[in-house]
Order: C-alpha cells, then structure tokens, then sequence
C-alpha cells in the first residue's frame, strides 16, 4: 500500500511542477514588477492552471499525510 502513495506522491509533484512552469507571468513583471501588473484578475486558462495548481497541491499535502500516518 506504501508503493501506491509513493507513486502517487511522485506522480502529483511532477505534474505540480509542470503546470506551475506552464502557467505564464504577465508583461512587464521583471524583479519588481510594474505598477499595472501587480493587481489584475485570472481569466480563461490562466484561471484554470491556477484551480488546478491549488487542487493538485491540496492533493499532494493529503497524500503525504495519509502516508505519513500509515506508516
């Protein structure tokens, strides 16, 4: 049953770490950013990547839970 979280673990922080790469920075964001970027809302896929980020790491967090407490 210890293989199966450990699979799982690996599985979600590799996609956890792909879809943050995928998601795109907005214009003009260099080290400080600029004033125009620094509040705008998510739309479209952006918002989706960013539902699915959360989701994938609420995931993530669970699992290495249950598979710390059935150790």
């Amino acid at each position: 049953m210890q293989t199966y979280f450990n699979i799982a673990e690996i599985v979600l922080g590799v996609v956890l770490i792909v879809i943050v790469l995928a998601q795109v920075k907005g214009q003009g964001a260099g080290l400080f950013g600029s004033a125009q970027s620094t509040f705008r809302t998510r739309r479209g896929v952006e918002l989706t990547l960013f539902r699915f980020t959360v989701l994938l790491g609420v995931l993530f967090a669970l699992i290495s839970l249950v598979s710390l407490l059935l150790r």
